[in-house]
């Protein structure tokens, strides 16, 4: 596999729900941990970087180019699940910052660094099951946020519904 399958299984992995298991995703995570075609993965590192570096690192790196305008969808459909499942952090450098400023920066949390510099050895399955351990999985968040507004209703004839209420 190459480095973007390789990428989508670790989200898998960590509890990312489908969503989140896309080019997209993988190549952003990549751009956080600096993280080359040929970089093994041990080489993993942290840095603090913002969505547009992250977009330049995926264009020189990858040969993918995404449009300034794809910012807002690398925030709102990767960052900020990532930020819920405890892979990254905002703006470590200044947390009161507003997630709208241009100075905003992310970076790769120290749990996920960890379990992500062990992928491809025999110390792998362990760190993930210590990150979600500690994390728990986003998949399994949103599933008992879900359900949590779920009305269970049994028909006469045996059929089971399930409704929701307003939160």
């Amino acid at each position: 596999m190459g480095k973007i399958e390789d990428t989508i299984a670790i989200l898998e992995t960590l509890g990312l729900p489908a969503a989140q298991q896309n080019e997209r995703s993988a190549l952003t995570l990549l751009a956080l941990l600096d993280l080359e075609k040929e970089t093994p993965w041990s080489a993993s590192k942290k840095r603090i970087i913002r969505i547009h570096d992250i977009i330049i690192f995926i264009q020189e790196n990858y040969s993918k180019k995404y449009a300034e305008n794809t910012r807002e969808t690398i925030r709102r459909q990767t960052i900020h699940q990532f930020e819920q499942a405890g892979i990254v952090v905002r703006n470590p450098d200044d947390p009161f910052r507003p997630t709208n400023s241009p100075n905003t920066v992310y970076s790769i949390s120290d749990d996920a660094l960890e379990v992500v510099k062990k992928y491809s050895t025999s110390n792998w399955q362990s760190a993930v099951e210590r990150f979600v351990k500690n994390k728990g999985k986003l998949i399994e968040k949103y599933e008992k946020r879900k359900n949590k507004y779920l009305i269970p209703v049994e028909l006469p004839d045996g059929p089971l519904l399930n409704f929701t209420r307003k939160a």
